[in-house]
This record gives C-alpha cells, structure tokens and sequence, in this order.
C-alpha cells in the first residue's frame, strides 16, 4: 500500500473487513450487537514516515512496493492529514535547496494533530553534532537551517535525529486535543512513541468505550482497574464513569506522558503505575509485593471493571485468566485471531454484550475492534 486511496471502494473494503471479524468470531455474533465505525477514506493518518532516496541531484520520498520491494517516489500521501500531505512537498524542496538538510538525510517522519501542531523528524546518516575544542556541540549550520524552516513552512516543531543523537529545537512532542461528547481531551503526544494514527476514529473510538463504561458501572460507584493504558488514552476519558480508575503501563515514557495528561487534564481520580500485566496480575492474587505499589493501597479499591488494549499478540496466559476475575471486561484488539483465541477462554465465563470495529486503518487488512463482556449468570 504505497499512500493510495480508493473512496470508490471504501464501502467494499470496510464489508470485507466486518465479515472477516465475524468469521473468526468464537461464536456467532448478533448483528445488532456490532457498531461499525467508518473513517474518512483519505486524509486521516496524523502519522507518517517516510524513507528518503538521493540520486544525482534528485531527493524524493520513497515507499517500497510490498510485493516487489522496488523503491517507488512518493510526492504526497492522500492518507496522511491534509497538514501533512500538503506540507511534504514544500519542505522536500526546502530540503533540496539546503545542502546541510540534504545531506545523507535518511528518514523523514511526520507527527501532526487535529488541533494545528506539527512536529517533523529528520533523521540522519551522518553525525549532527561537531567538536569544538573539548566540547560537542550540536552542528551550527545544521540547526540555523532547521530553525529557518520553521519561519519558513507550517511546523511548530522540529527533531534531528541521529546515531545515538537526538536534538530537539524546543520539544518532542506534541498536544492533541480529541473532541468527545462534547468535552475535549487533552493528550500530550511523544515523538517516537505509540499515538493513535487515525485521530478522527480515535475520537469515536473514546465514544465507544465510553458508552460501555456507562453500562458497566451505570452508578459510577466501582472501580476500573486499566492494562497497557499507554498515554492514558483512554483512562482519561473513562474517568468520570468510575469512582477510581487504576492504570497500568510498563514503558517509561508512556507513563510520563500519561502522568502530564492527567494533570492537563485535571483528572483527580486516576492513578498510573509502571508495571506489567503479569505483574499487576500477580500483585492482585496476592503472590507478591512490589516496590512500585508501596504507596497503592489494592485493598482500597473496588474493582467491578478491567480494561485491556494488549499488542497484537494478545492477552498472556496469566492476563487471559486474571481479566475473568472481573464482572466487566472491556478489550480494545489491533488482532482479530489474538482476540478469537482469548475470547474463546474468556467466553466461558463472560458474555459478549457489545462489539465494535473500528477501522483504524483503511485499505489495509488491520482490523481494530472492541468488545464489552459481562459476567455469565451463575
């Protein structure tokens, strides 16, 4: 899929897509129970990165055909936000024009938001730093240029990147602000880090899980408790339907951005911790004490509902079990055969109430769903 879109054929593929998740379905699905959610057919990855290629005088982006790995130029990308595809052709010539932006440029990668920020990575095969005297010092004439590009083009930030360097203009990340129920959510979104890319079903995503959380917890009296809860995504926005929420995330990175996002957003009742799945798992059993929860009280908490979004190998062994602990379980899926196999084992005590297919990622085989599943009566 080199940046084509096909809007003659969005219905078919997204048709296509709805079978597919039903077919490998553990058991048959009441068509009343799945909501589909479109996306826009162009113009909505706030994501992007690209390969550069340098021959003779030319610089273009490049994208490499799945089947033959031939390089194929890339001008502009109708599935990228129109802030991206409408800059990728200005700062190429900008680049061009520059011989210290051009040179041994490898990697151009591109971060925009919906609310109007920009942040472009430039990543390099060459050092962008240079010794003066005893000291290393980031290369002038490279970050006089970048700077310029600033003033010059639609970017509110810029990042170069190298071997083992990484220089940042002013910061590394952006702010998303995701219009939701009438509320907007505010996300700080790191430069290298996991984001939702198709920002507009990110939004109808929260909607999603929001509607679920209200039928879990209708009073708002338990307690969530949240695995791989990434930047807090979706912890912020499930909130205000719990009386304490619980998150979970072992990347570093992620947990601090998920710690400034709950400030932003003056959210008071959700906590984050850096731990595994299997950790948490195993801290909730009883089978152990960790360092990281000496200051969580898990006694304290009144768990009714847990929260899951796993990588696209799904839950693990000890996860698959310990979520039917819980009366509800929300799972958010990047892989349909992953999500079959846990929902097969989950299935035996939980019922599916609500599903959802999300498509995240147009005219590509990636199915994103959702599922809400409550407890079998005994």
């Amino acid at each position: 899929m080199l940046c084509e879109v096909f809007p003659s054929r969005y219905a078919a593929q997204l048709n296509e897509k709805v079978a597919r998740l039903q077919a490998v379905w553990p058991q048959p699905l009441p068509s009343q129970a799945l909501s589909v959610f479109e996306s826009a057919p162009s113009h909505y990855r706030a994501r992007a990165e690209f390969r550069v290629w340098h021959e003779g005088d030319r610089t273009d982006y490049i994208m490499f055909n799945p089947d033959t790995q031939e390089k194929v130029a890339i001008d502009s990308c109708p599935m990228a936000l129109e802030s991206i595809a409408n800059l990728m052709p200005r700062l190429m010539a900008e680049i061009v024009r520059q011989p210290v932006l051009r040179t041994k440029l490898f990697q151009v990668d591109f971060l925009a938001t919906l609310s109007g920020e920009m942040l472009v990575t430039l990543i390099y095969r060459r050092s962008l730093q240079q010794k003066n005297g005893d000291k290393t010092e980031t290369d002038q004439a490279w970050l006089e240029a970048a700077q310029a590009l600033r003033k010059t083009l639609p970017i509110t930030h810029i990042i170069g990147r190298a071997r083992k360097q990484k220089i940042c203009l002013d910061q590394d990340f952006v702010i998303e602000r995701l219009q939701v129920d009438g509320q907007s959510f505010v996300y700080q979104q790191v430069e290298n880090s996991f984001t939702q890319p198709n920002a507009e079903m990110a939004q109808k995503m929260l909607h999603w899980a929001r509607k679920m959380a209200a039928l879990a917890n209708p009073d708002r009296s338990r307690d969530l408790i949240e695995l791989y809860c990434g930047n807090g995504h979706f912890s912020i926005a499930l909130a205000s339907y719990f009386n304490q929420v619980l998150a979970t995330e072992i990347s570093k990175t992620s947990v601090a951005s998920a710690e400034f996002n709950i400030r932003a957003n003056r959210i008071e009742n959700v906590r984050v911790v850096k731990m595994a799945a299997a950790e948490i798992s195993a801290a909730l059993e009883g089978q152990r004490e960790f360092y990281r929860l000496k200051e969580v009280d898990l006694n304290a908490y009144d768990f009714s509902t847990i929260f899951v979004d796993p990588p696209r190998s799904g839950l693990d062994d000890l996860t698959r079990k310990m979520v039917t602990e819980f009366e509800h379980i929300l799972y958010i899926s990047c892989h349909p055969e992953t999500l079959a196999r846990d929902l097969a084992d989950i299935g035996r005590t939980h019922e599916v109430v609500k599903a959802a297919l999300f498509d995240q990622f147009p005219y590509t085989h990636h199915i994103e769903s959702g599922v809400y599943l409550k407890r079998k009566p005994q």
